[in-house]
């Protein structure tokens, strides 16, 4: 019982500025929760070693661990804003004060850079296969093309951790 207690207070604060910012409005809090466990978990199976797989399950933990951080900063879904420069315009509608209107100035855009990382997914848009804006005509715009591409690209990283936990988390124990 004296064991119970020493592991139930070192874990209250270890886990104190996890659940001292946790919000209940956002699934990024879910995935903070998970990303924490996920790394104090694979410490202690990586650092124990008890079993032949313990140090590639620590690895595996470890790695869903970066791609939840990835899928949290949504690095994906933003990484397309790399390849262009834009001027943001706050314009005043006359007829209702305190209004404005927001006028995006494109200076310059690498997009087809961007196209080139991901030549399947630019293929998979440019075919509608990948249509997440509702899109009625075929797409010309690039900065939308670009869009697309980040979302899916999002939603490929997301759908990858609970894969990986899916076909591993049954053997994520000592």
């Amino acid at each position: 019982m004296h064991n119970d207690f020493a592991r139930g207070v070192k874990n209250l604060w270890r886990w104190f500025p996890t659940i001292w910012k946790d919000r209940d409005w956002d699934g990024h809090y879910i995935y903070e929760l998970l990303r924490t466990k996920l790394e104090f978990q694979a410490e202690y199976i990586g650092s124990r070693d008890i079993h032949t797989m313990a140090k590639r399950h620590a690895e595996r933990m470890r790695l869903v661990a970066r791609l939840i951080k990835l899928q949290q900063d949504e690095t994906y879904g933003m990484e397309y804003m790399d390849y262009h420069e834009q001027d943001i315009n706050w314009i005043d509608i006359d007829d209702r004060p305190g209004c404005f209107e927001v006028v995006f100035d494109q200076k310059s855009e690498r997009f087809d850079e961007f196209f080139a990382k991901y030549p399947r997914q630019y293929n998979r848009v440019l075919s509608g296969e990948i249509n997440r804006f509702n899109r009625e005509r075929p797409i010309e715009d690039k900065q939308l093309i670009a869009r697309e591409i980040a979302h899916e690209n999002q939603s490929r990283c997301q759908r990858l951790i609970f894969k990986l936990m899916d076909e591993n988390i049954n053997h994520w124990w000592d």
